[in-house]
C-alpha cells in the first residue's frame, strides 16, 4: 500500500507524540511502572517488546526468561537478555527469585512443598546459601539492587521455628547489605509471612535497614477476612515497603480452593485507594503486575497467558487514573 506525504508526515507526527507521551508518563509517574516478565511470554524478546512498546513501560520485573528460572541461566542466556533490555530500554526493577521457598529442616514438612511447578525453581535448602550469592552476582549484574525471597514453606504451627526462620532472614539480609542490596520479603500465602499482619510481626522481629516488604494486597487477600486495604496496609511501616505486585482475588467460601485471582481491577483489593495511599505515603519504587489470573481469551497456555496479562494491565492502568495518577 502507498502512502501520500501528508500520510507519511501525519504518521510520524502521531509516533512522535506517542513516543513523548511514553517518555513524560515515565518521567511524570510516582511509581516505577512494571509487570514481571514472564506473565506476559516465556520469550524474553517478546515480553519486553510487549512491556515497552504495548505497556509503554520503562521498567520490567524478571523471574523466569525462555522456561528458565534466573538463577539457572547461562552465560549465554544472560548476555542475550542483557542485549534485550538495551534494545527496548528497559531497566530491572528486581529480581523475582525463589530465594527461601523451600522446606525449614528440623520442622514438620509442609503441605506447600508437595512437588509443583515453581517457575523452574526447585532448590533444596542444602542450596539456598549458593542460591544467594548467584542472585547477588546477578543483581549487579542486572543493574537492580533487590532481591525478591520468602521465608520457608508455611507451617501449620510455625512458633517454635520462627526464630530460626528469623536468623536465616538477618543472615541473608547482612550479606545483602555488604553489597548495598536490598533483601525483598514477598507476603506469600503458601509461606510463613502471608497476610499483612503477619508481615507487620516479621518487619518488627527483624530491623535491619536492608529488610524490606514486597507487599502483595492480593496474596495477603486470600486469607479470610482479611482486608488488604486499607486495614493491613495502614498498619505497615511505609519506609520499609520496598516493592509492590499488583494482582486482585476474590474469596470463594464452600469451595476447595478458599480464593481465585481477578485482573487489578475487579476483586476485593481497593487498588485505587492503595494507589493513592502509596503517592500519599511517598512511595516510589516499583508497582509491579504479577497478572496470576489466566482465564483470557487463547487457545494455547501463552496465549492465554499473554491476553490476561494484557486485560489485567489495562485495569491496573484504570485504577492508577480513578486514583488521579499519570502513569
Amino acid at each position: 500500500m502507498a502512502f501520500t506525504r501528508r500520510e507519511f508526515v501525519a504518521g510520524m507526527t502521531a509516533l512522535a507524540a506517542a513516543t513523548k507521551i511514553r517518555a513524560q508518563a515515565v518521567g511524570t509517574c510516582p511509581f516505577h511502572l512494571s509487570v514481571i516478565n514472564d506473565e506476559i511470554s516465556p520469550d524474553f524478546d517478546h515480553a519486553c517488546y510487549v512491556a515497552a512498546h504495548d505497556f509503554g513501560l520503562g521498567y520490567i520485573e524478571i523471574r523466569t526468561l525462555w522456561g528458565t528460572n534466573l538463577a539457572s541461566l547461562s552465560s549465554d542466556q544472560i548476555n542475550d537478555a542483557l542485549k534485550i533490555l538495551a534494545k527496548y530500554n528497559l531497566k530491572v526493577t528486581d529480581l523475582a527469585s525463589p530465594l527461601f521457598k523451600a522446606d525449614l529442616p528440623g520442622a514438620p514438612k509442609s503441605k506447600e512443598s508437595a512437588p509443583r511447578d515453581q517457575f523452574k525453581a526447585d532448590f533444596t535448602y542444602k542450596e539456598q546459601d549458593e542460591l544467594l550469592e548467584k542472585l547477588i552476582m546477578l543483581s549487579k549484574t542486572f543493574g537492580t539492587d533487590r532481591i525478591r525471597c520468602f521465608d520457608f514453606w508455611r507451617l501449620e504451627d510455625q512458633k517454635p521455628f520462627r526464630a530460626e526462620i528469623n536468623r536465616k532472614l538477618i543472615e541473608a539480609a547482612e550479606k545483602c547489605a555488604k553489597h548495598n542490596l536490598i533483601l525483598l520479603l514477598e507476603n506469600e500465602m503458601a509461606c510463613n509471612t502471608g497476610s499483612g499482619k503477619e508481615a507487620l510481626e516479621t518487619l518488627n522481629a527483624i530491623p535491619n535497614k536492608n529488610f524490606m516488604l514486597n507487599w502483595d494486597p492480593g496474596n495477603s487477600g486470600s486469607f479470610e477476612g482479611d482486608v488488604p486495604f486499607p486495614d493491613d496496609y495502614e498498619k505497615l511501616p511505609k519506609a520499609r515497603i520496598g516493592h509492590v505486585h499488583c494482582k486482585n482475588v476474590k474469596r470463594t467460601p464452600g469451595e476447595k480452593r478458599a480464593f481465585e485471582w481477578e485482573p487489578v481491577d475487579i476483586g476485593l483489593v481497593d487498588w485505587v485507594g492503595q494507589f493513592k495511599a502509596l503517592k500519599r505515603d511517598g512511595y516510589h519504587h516499583a508497582v509491579s503486575l504479577e497478572t496470576h489470573w489466566h482465564s483470557g481469551p487463547g487457545k494455547t497456555p501463552a496465549e492465554i497467558s499473554e491476553a490476561s496479562t494484557r486485560i489485567s494491565m489495562k485495569g491496573l492502568k484504570d485504577c492508577l487514573a480513578k486514583a488521579g495518577i499519570s502513569c
